[in-house]
């Protein structure tokens, strides 16, 4: 899998929904995650766990990322989450409740006795004040692991912490950014949390553009109406394409050969940028080759 996959938008879809199901396949998020925890009740996870089995089976989500998100391994439904959803060989199962890296290390030992596909990779909920005392070490198990993706559960993070979810996030923004620092290290995917007022659209604009200033390749997502704004935020604008063009360009200019610093545009341009140019530029042809049809 591309470390530079699309990963804008990342849309919770309830397992026990048949209609959600299917509707996600006109849906142009980048990644779908099939939801067996918060949003199935107790009594329907058996059905929701085989209704994902069953629209995996049937396919037809195109060039989505599918994720699942099982429920947590110390629950009485865990174990068969993941058995069902190894077999259903998504493209990534979403743990929730990881307090440590013992835990990601259990995770990928299930996973593989399960029979789940080598590329399946473990998505980590980071979402307990024990999680971000413990990232780093997280971070860290991506080296043996199948460990790939970060996804901050700002909801759950807030209940254990007693704090508020004021609009500037200003009680989680040592989690935040302690959980960016840590993935970028250890060449995890960090994925920002949800915005729960569906109705507003300004504000949720504006979280997304915080979560892409603290680093965030992404944000996951509860409505369909979301994805639009996010993909957009969350994607190179036109402007920062060009920028990036015209710097591989000046140091694949081979009058510039053996050369660390340029002038690009009237800006002294260094390597680092020419880095940082080539990702956008990679990303930006990614999400090119989507091409997800309009909801």
């Amino acid at each position: 899998m591309s470390a530079n996959r699309p990963r804008r938008s990342c849309l919770y879809m309830p397992g026990a929904n048949a209609k959600a199901l299917d509707k996600a396949r006109t849906l142009p998020a980048d990644t779908l995650i099939f939801d067996l925890e918060d949003a199935v009740a107790p009594e329907a996870k058996a059905d929701a766990r085989a209704a994902i089995v069953a629209t995996m089976q049937q396919g037809g989500y195109g060039k989505r990322e599918i994720v699942i998100r099982v429920n947590a391994l110390s629950s009485e439904w865990g174990r068969d989450d993941v058995v069902a959803a190894a077999g259903a060989k998504p493209h990534g199962v979403l743990f929730p409740k990881i307090d440590s890296a013992a835990d990601i290390k259990a995770a990928d030992a299930l996973l593989t006795e399960a029979g789940a596909p080598e590329e399946t990779a473990i998505w980590a909920m980071i979402e307990t004040p024990k999680a971000i005392l413990n990232i780093q070490k997280i971070a860290k198990a991506a080296k043996r692991t199948r460990l790939a993706v970060f996804v901050m559960g700002t909801n759950d993070l807030a209940k254990d912490m007693h704090a508020a979810q004021t609009p500037d996030r200003s009680a989680f923004l040592a989690a935040l950014s302690m959980t960016v620092i840590a993935a970028r290290a250890y060449g995890v995917t960090p994925i920002d949390g949800v915005w729960n007022d569906i109705q507003d659209a300004e504000g949720f604009e504006a979280i997304c553009r915080q979560g892409l200033g603290l680093g965030f390749d992404g944000k996951t997502l509860i409505h369909p109406s979301q994805i639009e704004t996010c993909n957009t935020v969350f994607a190179p604008t036109a402007g920062e394409i060009a920028w990036a063009r015209s710097v591989i360009a000046a140091f694949a200019d081979p009058a510039n050969a053996g050369k660390g610093v340029l002038k690009v545009d009237g800006k002294m341009t260094e390597l680092l940028h020419l880095a940082q140019a080539e990702r956008m530029v990679s990303i930006a042809e990614a999400i090119a080759s989507l091409s997800h049809p309009s909801p």
